[in-house]
């Protein structure tokens, strides 16, 4: 029972800067404690104290560096390594603390502040956020290293397509070289030093958002780098809630975005043996929000990661003081916004019900490791590809789109972005600005320029919105894993938003093409980047105009083929000729790309029928999101018999009707017929139980500030209990059985003590 289980494991931790408190004794495996300054050493042994495994966690690109910066480390100033713009501003995250274009000597001034983590006992290190933005480039440093690296002059990437293409590879090489000599310095030091291994992870956002928000990161060749064990998804409200467009209307969709977001994290430890981490946050870095919208859209973060069986670990909060301790809604001040000021009407303390529900969370996600899973409805493999070069080209050189439309147009996005979240229906204006997109050449460059990324999303939202399970897949992972893609069925492809770094990415999807796969290329060739200098348009006698033009032929179709299906060898490919983008500028676009794609999986004998709901049976648990923005109007419905794991108390329930938009966790009391002893659901971390023939002991802690709710599955109805404070103070436990599913619950308020209840029959 994975609710009784030691720490060793790993399931569930937290970040956090603050030293111990008992409100954020949350009762997880692990704790990151955050940041390399002089109380570290205090707040680790804090942690261990507790009983927590610690890790350390700090970031890579930006932190409270100023020795570093100001010549205490070596004597030289290194402002110069702050990221800067085209107008010489230095990009920050806060006031003296400069996002860094990572140099030898970077890597070398965090190996000795992190060997004092070390020192401290941690056994792990996560070295977060690796992140060059994409209008950096310019400063001296970046210009050295530019130099260094394509021996050649530094050009401005604002200056020609090659320019900022090369500029963006080097960024992404940039932190993949700092993280490989961090890690593989730092195991050293601690194998030599404490005869100890040292675990080195990544914490990470998808490459789906950071293609995005438009921050270059090494994604992909992380996995590359042998020092690496594994990586956090930092997938959260924040980043999930990134507006994109769908049927001609821009808005925010947490739930899908959240759940492709989760899904390419994935991809970064399929069949490598690391570790990953899916990451949740109960609020978010906005500090404007209130807390029935932080409750929603945390829900829907929640249940789209559970939503991927692969993985079953979690960082079930960053910042918990932030949460237990917060006030909100609050102005947004320093770092982005993420820092709050003022408090704004109606600004309160978390609920109690909010608390104890993400109690109970968290304790849930530790028992995620089911070696039982099912899907309900289409469960073929069908892959939407992306690759790290999407990073590359997400924006423009100077002279691609004129008139400066893509600042006017994502001014224009943003606003009713934001109205549509406040509640007004700017539907149809959304729908004529798209409108206006779809006839204006240069205003659909802005478009796919801009904040919404619809080239992916485009192609993706149209298949999830109908419960077609897509998977984001790695494009150059077919490079690295000969049998990456044996399992799928289908593949969605375009080169107008990313290109293969090689011509062999092509001979193998050719390959997997010709052995009966399905291949979807959607492109109409008109990327300014197919022009940039490449490998397919290099070789004086056989140039190629598009990457594309080398896939058609290693498919054996004619270099430039028609709108249809070809046959290739065993397999299928379908050319549809247009940008992905135009797939979601209206119903019509999206609509006849959808039944394109089930049309075509109806002939190789895979029956998509539509439906707005994803469902998955974990073991026990069932989680179900049905969503909106579809002809599908019926409500989805589950019957049997269920505790409902979105109330505080796991309420029994033999009825679950969702609408729209609606997302549930249950447990089916179905699956463990045959069990006398289960561990339903609780909001305090379960230490023991003891089976006894005429009863049980059961050893429980909890938060401070908490309500606690345990409900356990028993052989017979408890007659009596007894208490016994282990620490803390004294506490009444009341309780009460439920016949149909034989079960008690336990209720109490905790004050963070650790109690022992003993029940008799």
């Amino acid at each position: 029972m994975a609710y009784v289980r030691g720490r060793e494991q790993e399931l569930t931790g937290y970040q956090e800067r603050e030293h111990w408190q008992p409100n954020i004794d949350l009762q997880c495996d692990f704790v990151m404690v955050y940041g390399i300054d002089d109380d570290m050493p205090e707040r680790v042994k804090e942690y261990k104290d507790k009983g927590y495994r610690v890790h350390l966690m700090t970031g890579i690109s930006w932190g409270e560096y100023q020795d570093y910066l100001y010549g205490k480390f070596d004597g030289r100033n290194h402002w110069d390594e702050s990221q800067m713009d085209r107008s010489g501003n230095h990009i920050k995250h806060g006031k003296e603390v400069p996002y860094m274009s990572p140099s030898v000597s970077f890597a070398e001034y965090l190996t000795e502040k992190l060997k004092k983590a070390v020192d401290a006992g941690v056994e792990a290190i996560h070295m977060e956020e690796p992140e060059f933005w994409d209008r950096g480039g310019y400063s001296t440093a970046f210009q050295r290293e530019y130099l260094l690296y394509y021996k050649e002059s530094w050009q401005a990437p604002d200056s020609c397509l090659d320019a900022r293409y090369k500029c963006s590879k080097l960024k992404a090489y940039l932190y993949a070289r700092t993280l490989e000599a961090l890690g593989n310095a730092l195991k050293e030091y601690a194998l030599v030093t404490y005869k100890r291994v040292l675990r080195f992870y990544v914490p990470t956002h998808s490459l789906l958002n950071y293609t995005q928000w438009k921050i270059i990161s090494p994604e992909g060749k992380l996995i590359e780098i042998p020092c690496v064990d594994g990586y956090i998804a930092q997938v959260w409200t924040g980043t999930s809630r990134s507006a994109n467009v769908y049927e001609g209307v821009v808005k925010e969709r947490t739930f899908e975005t959240a759940y492709l977001e989760y899904g390419i994290m994935q991809e970064l430890v399929k069949g490598t043996g690391r570790q990953m981490w899916f990451l949740h946050d109960p609020i978010e870095d906005s500090p404007e929000y209130t807390w029935e919208d932080y409750r929603r859209n945390y829900l829907k973060t929640v249940t789209a990661s559970l939503l991927h069986p692969g993985v079953s670990h979690y960082e079930i909060c960053p910042w918990p003081k932030r949460v237990f301790d917060g006030v909100f809604p609050r102005k947004a001040g320093l770092a982005g916004g993420t820092i709050p000021t003022d408090r704004m009407e109606g600004a309160k303390e978390i609920p109690k019900s909010y608390a104890t529900l993400l109690a109970g969370m968290i304790q849930m996600l530790g028992d995620m490791d089911q070696e039982e899973y099912e899907f309900d409805g289409f469960t073929e493999k069908v892959g939407i590809l992306m690759a790290d070069s999407g990073l590359y080209q997400r924006s423009f050189p100077d002279g691609i789109i004129k008139d400066e439309k893509d600042t006017e147009l994502e001014q224009k996005l943003e606003d009713l972005t934001r109205r549509m979240h406040e509640g007004e229906d700017c539907t149809e204006e959304s729908r004529r600005l798209m409108g206006e997109i779809a006839d204006d050449e240069n205003l659909l460059r802005a478009f796919i320029a801009g904040g919404t990324f619809p080239q992916f999303y485009g192609m993706a939202l149209p298949l999830l919105k109908y419960g077609l399970p897509v998977r984001p897949a790695l494009l150059d992972n077919i490079r690295r894993y000969p049998d990456y893609f044996d399992g799928y069925r289908m593949l969605v492809l375009s080169y107008e938003y990313m290109k293969p770094e090689s011509p062999d990415v092509n001979h193998a999807l050719a390959s997997w093409v010709k052995e009966g796969g399905i291949l979807v290329y959607i492109g109409d060739d008109r990327d300014p980047y197919h022009e940039m200098d490449a490998w397919w348009n290099r070789n004086p006698k056989a140039p190629y105009q598009t990457p594309a033009q080398h896939l058609f032929l290693s498919l054996g179709l004619p270099q430039d083929p028609e709108e249809k299906i070809y046959r290739s060898g065993q397999g299928k490919v379908m050319i549809r000729k247009a940008a992905p983008a135009e797939l979601c500028l209206n119903r019509e676009y999206t609509c006849r790309y959808r039944s394109g794609i089930k049309q075509l999986l109806s002939d190789a004998g895979c029956d998509w029928k539509y439906t707005n709901c994803l469902a998955l049976h974990r073991g026990p648990y069932l989680i179900a999101d049905a969503m909106d923005e579809t002809d599908l109007k019926d409500e989805t419905t589950f019957e049997g018999l269920y505790s409902d794991m979105l109330t505080s108390d796991y309420r029994v329930i033999q009825k679950k009707s969702l609408q729209q938009g609606e997302n549930t966790i249950l447990f089916d009391y179905g699956k463990i017929k045959d069990e006398e002893w289960r561990i339903i659901g609780t909001s305090a971390r379960v230490l023991s139980l003891d089976k006894r023939e005429d009863g049980f002991t059961v050893r429980v802690k909890a938060a401070d500030r908490m309500k606690v709710f345990t409900r356990i599955r028993l052989p017979r109805p408890v007659e009596a209990i007894e208490i016994t404070v282990i620490s803390g103070q004294k506490t009444q436990v009341s309780h009460s059985w439920d016949e149909r599913t034989r079960t008690e619950l336990f209720t109490y308020d905790s004050e963070n003590q650790e109690l022992e209840i003993c029940g008799s029959f």
